[in-house]
């Protein structure tokens, strides 16, 4: 398949297509839920695999689940992780919805959603289903981390402001208790445009508000 190659801090190449490419929310969302290095990790919605392997370029060594519903998506991360040798990842081309492989013994699951539930939509297919909640739903992400994770185990989320609250809500609907949120903003006088949250599975209340994640000129500042 023909693509482009983006280089991470430690060397890890990141294979992308213009349908199958990343943006600063998938880094921020990687740095801001990184597993210790032993870990059992799922990334759900990986699209190219930035996250699963974002967390390998970072030092995690242990099982990987990439999750993800289209096969060129699927396929990019497969030749990257056969090309560089990474044997602690597998591609996963899956619906969430359904998927119920190692359940009950994921330590850490991070996804990166579809933001919007109406709106114009793109004329490119791909871009339409990573973009909107045409076949993966805040529910469904919630139902398929609740499965996977063990008791304890962490759910993180990126998402835009306008979405908090539901956010917050439907995490609770499946026990999976928000801990830690961020907010990510361009200046620190700005409004923030993206949150990121990290719930845990049966724990009891209490949510630390960190500090604010700033960006700049282009330069995720967060995690280095």
């Amino acid at each position: 398949m023909e693509h482009s190659t983006e280089v991470l801090y430690n060397r890890t190449k990141v294979y992308c297509t213009p349908a199958h490419r990343f943006g600063s929310d998938a880094l921020l969302l990687a740095r801001f839920c990184e597993p210790k290095r032993s870990q059992t990790a799922a990334d759900l919605c990986s699209g190219c695999g930035i996250v699963a392997l974002e967390w390998h370029d970072r030092g995690h060594r242990g099982p990987c689940a990439a999750l993800e519903l289209q096969p060129e998506g699927s396929a990019l991360l497969a030749d990257a992780v056969t090309e560089q040798g990474l044997g602690h990842i597998t591609p996963h081309c899956a619906d969430l919805r359904t998927f119920r492989q190692g359940e009950g013994s994921f330590d850490v699951c991070a996804c990166n959603p579809p933001y919007f539930t109406a709106g114009p939509q793109s004329p490119n297919a791909a871009h339409a289903l990573a973009r909107h909640e045409n076949t993966c739903t805040l529910d469904d992400v919630c139902a398929c981390a609740f499965r996977l994770l063990k008791d304890g185990g962490r759910l993180a989320l990126c998402h835009r402001p306008e979405r908090l609250a539901e956010v917050l809500d439907v995490l609770r609907a499946h026990r999976l208790e928000p801990k830690r949120l961020a907010f990510v903003k361009n200046r620190a006088d700005a409004a923030p445009w993206l949150f990121l949250v990290e719930a845990q599975k049966n724990r009891k209340t209490g949510l630390r508000v960190e500090p604010d994640v700033l960006i700049s000129a282009g330069a995720a500042l967060y995690g280095r």
